[in-house]
C-alpha cells in the first residue's frame, strides 16, 4: 500500500496509490479533502481510461469534504482515439470490472480518513454504466451518480439494490436514447423498489467533460450543483 498523504495545508491532498483488488494490485488516484477526512467516493472513468479530467473530478469531489478514489480500470492505459478507447472498453469484461471496482470500495472504506459506512459511485460514459453495475452488485453504494452511463449488453438484476440514483442524461445524446433511458428506470423500480431521478440537459453525450468538444458549462454546472448535496445527503 502507497505511503500516508501529506498533512492537508487547506487544499486537498491527492497522490497515486496502489492496493489489493482482485486477486492482483490495483492502482488509483486518491484525493483527500482539505479537513483532511470525510464520506467515501468511487470515481469510475470514461471509456478513454484514467484521464487528467477524472482525477480533476475527484480533486473537486475532495474540495468539496469527500474521499475520493478513481481505481484505474485499464491498468495505466489512456486511450487517445475513439477507436482506441472502444477496443480497450470491449476488452473490459463488465462482471471483471466490477470484481476491480468492489475491491475498490474494499480499499476506500478501509481507510482512516473515510467517516462513511457506506460510499456514493460517480461515473462517466462507460464509467456511469459501471456505477450502475456496482450498485446493484454492491450494497455498500448507497448513492449512485451516472453520467450518461453506457449499458453494455443487458440490464443488471436490481433485486439488491441498496443505492438511491441521479443520474444526469443530454437530450442530444443520440448514444442513450430515450426509450432506454425509460426501460432502465422501469427496470429498476420494478426489481428494486427505488424510483431513480434521471434528469436530462439540453446537451450532447461527454457534456460534463470540460476537455472535450461537447462540453456544456451550464449543463455540467447545474449537474454539478444536485450531484454534491446528494452524496451529502446519502452518505451523511
Amino acid at each position: 500500500m502507497s505511503s500516508e498523504l501529506p498533512k492537508s495545508t487547506g487544499a486537498p491532498a491527492h497522490q497515486n496509490v496502489t492496493f489489493p483488488s482482485a486477486g492482483g494490485t490495483a492502482h488509483g488516484y486518491l484525493a483527500l479533502p482539505p479537513s483532511g477526512s470525510g464520506p467515501g467516493v468511487i470515481v469510475i472513468q470514461e471509456w478513454w481510461g484514467l484521464t487528467d479530467h477524472i482525477a480533476d473530478v475527484a480533486d473537486r469531489l475532495a474540495q468539496e469534504g469527500f474521499v475520493a478514489l478513481a481505481p484505474d480500470l485499464y491498468g495505466g492505459n489512456v486511450a487517445h482515439e475513439s477507436d482506441e478507447a472502444l477496443r480497450m472498453m470491449l476488452a473490459l469484461p463488465v462482471a471483471r470490472g466490477v470484481e476491480l471496482l468492489s475491491g475498490a470500495v474494499d480499499h476506500l472504506l478501509s481507510l482512516p480518513e473515510v467517516t462513511s459506512d457506506t460510499v456514493g459511485a460517480v461515473g462517466f460514459c462507460m464509467g456511469g454504466g459501471f456505477v450502475l453495475y456496482l450498485a446493484a452488485a454492491d450494497p455498500r453504494v448507497s448513492a449512485a451518480v451516472p453520467f450518461y452511463g453506457v449499458i453494455q449488453g443487458e440490464l443488471p438484476d436490481f433485486s439488491g439494490l441498496k443505492a438511491q440514483i441521479l443520474g444526469h442524461y443530454g437530450e442530444l445524446d443520440e448514444s442513450i436514447p430515450v426509450a432506454g433511458r425509460e426501460a432502465l428506470s422501469k427496470h429498476i423500480q420494478e426489481q428494486s423498489g427505488i424510483t431513480p431521478d434521471l434528469r436530462l440537459y439540453p446537451a450532447n453525450h461527454a457534456f460534463f467533460n470540460d476537455g472535450r468538444p461537447v462540453y456544456d458549462a451550464d449543463s455540467a454546472t447545474r449537474a454539478w450543483a444536485s450531484t454534491v448535496p446528494f452524496l451529502h445527503e446519502q452518505l451523511g
